[in-house]
Parts: structure tokens; C-alpha cells; sequence
């Protein structure tokens, strides 16, 4: 995922992201896809790529003359990565490695991915200016990240449960993963030599498990719930009840919900 002063997971984490922050993600992949018209024979690189379901859907786009490369800077992601990457197509190439220092060479790329990333790295337009490097001419880069958290109930209501019972490094941890704003990410982009830069917010819906199985892995998949996890298995647990009980409007009597989650969407040319 992003860079190590960001996002970083440890221990078994990463095997719970997979499961429990990948499906939230699925429902805007395929909108990234299709944003940069992701072609058979493609060359492709996800950029900060996590457990690389990302660099899974392309390659299953790009096919066996295309290739698809995927960094991360958290190896526990990366074995992740590896261990889910498919076989059906020559193996996507797993590269550990930070944003802002890339081992590719120049125009190595038509396409550049990178989903719920950019808000972590610790200088965006260093790494978007070695986004633009690895592009060739013409390359397209599509980024997402989370809209104003306001904007998806989900987040707002976790916010206020992290208020209430987490400690202040923790909020703010969580604050930070929404600071990333469009005119933040068009103005790096520009900066980094990008153009035909563009930003607008997509909302998807997603289809949770039942919330009282879902909450409390997702909780434990993201580093600004470390303070509820030090506190105890009790704190945590009021932490969970809290945060399913403000979304009761969103919920089915199977306590499954469906929840909109919106997403800043940036692209640009090379």
C-alpha cells in the first residue's frame, strides 16, 4: 500500500485487508479500468498496489501479451500480492519499492493505476513526477482517493466512533487518509509535468456482510484503530457496537447493509 510514513501494516493485517478492504474497493476498480481504457497487450504498472487486487483485474484485461507490474513499499502486503497473483497469464511482476523511487525505466508504461494510495505518500508530486517518468507519451494515469469523509457514511460514522474512543494520534491518522483533496491532486499533477488533468467524484455502492462480522475485521485492517486494539478486546468491542448502531438506515433485517462510498477520481495524459 502506500509509503512507509503513511500506511503501513503489520503481522497477519495485510492477509485481512485482502479480505475485508478489497471488496469495499471492487466496486471502483472496474470503473478505473474502463476510465483508461485498458486494452488486450497492454503494458501496466499499479502503483502502491497492496495485496494487488488492483493488479489482479488488469491482468486479467491486459491478457497474456500485455504485462502488469505492481509496487508496493510493505512487504507483508507484496506476500499477499503473491500469493493471490493468478497464474492463468505470465506473473504480474511484484516490485518492492516506494512511490517517490521507482525501479523502471523511462517509458516503461502506457498505463498507470493507483487506488487509495496517493494520500499516504509522504511528497505527491515526487511521485507523480516518477509517474510521469515510467509513463510513455500519451500515458494515461487514473488515481483514486476517498472523497471528503463526510461524503460516505461509512467514514463519517467511523470518525465518530475513532472520537470517542480512540486516542488523538489515532483520529488524526484517520483524518490524514481524507486530506488528499482534487485541487491537491490536479495541481501535483500539473506540477509533475502531467496534463489534460481532470478530477470527479464517483460513488459506488457496496454490499456488506453482516455488519457485526464485517465492522469489526475491517477495524482491524487499518492502522488508525491501533490504540482500540491496545485497550482491549472490551474497548474494541463498544468501539464495533457503536459503529453499527449509527448505521442502522442503512442496514437489512440480515444486518447485511449497503452502503455508498465516494471516491475522488483523477486522470491525466503523458
Amino acid at each position: 500500500m502506500p509509503d512507509e510514513t503513511g500506511f503501513q501494516l503489520q503481522g497477519s493485517a495485510p492477509e485481512r485487508y485482502e479480505h475485508f478492504i478489497a471488496p469495499l474497493m471492487a466496486p471502483f476498480i472496474e470503473t478505473v479500468l474502463d476510465t483508461v481504457d485498458l486494452y488486450p497487450g497492454a503494458q501496466v504498472l499499479d502503483l502502491a498496489c497492496g495485496t494487488g487486487f488492483v493488479a489482479r483485474a488488469a491482468a486479467n484485461r491486459v491478457g497474456p501479451t500485455g504485462h502488469v507490474a505492481a509496487a508496493d513499499i510493505n512487504e507483508g502486503m507484496l506476500k499477499i500480492a503473491h500469493a493471490k497473483a493468478p497464474h492463468v497469464y505470465p506473473d504480474i511482476e511484484l516490485t518492492l519499492a516506494s512511490a517517490d523511487r521507482l525501479p523502471y525505466e523511462d517509458a516503461s508504461f502506457e498505463v498507470v493505476i493507483c487506488q487509495q494510495s496517493a494520500q499516504f505518500f509522504p511528497d505527491l508530486t515526487a511521485a507523480l513526477r516518477e509517474t510521469a517518468r515510467v509513463l510513455r507519451p500519451d500515458g494515461r494515469l487514473a488515481l483514486t482517493v476517498w472523497a471528503p469523509k463526510d461524503r460516505s457514511p461509512y467514514f463519517a460514522a467511523q470518525y465518530e466512533v475513532l472520537e470517542q474512543y480512540a486516542s488523538p494520534q489515532d483520529t488524526a491518522s484517520f483524518r490524514a487518509a481524507f486530506s488528499c483533496t482534487a485541487d491537491r491532486l490536479t495541481a501535483a499533477a500539473t506540477e509533475a509535468g502531467l496534463h489534460d488533468v481532470t478530477a470527479r467524484e464517483i460513488t459506488r455502492e457496496v454490499h456488506t456482510p453482516p455488519l457485526t462480522e464485517w465492522v469489526p475485521g475491517q477495524m482491524a485492517s487499518v492502522p488508525w484503530t491501533q490504540s482500540l486494539g491496545e485497550a482491549g478486546p472490551e474497548t474494541m468491542a463498544h468501539a464495533v457496537r457503536a459503529l453499527t448502531d449509527r448505521l442502522t438506515d442503512h442496514t437489512a433485517p440480515d444486518g447485511t447493509a449497503k452502503l455508498p462510498f465516494t471516491a475522488v477520481l483523477v486522470t491525466a495524459l503523458r
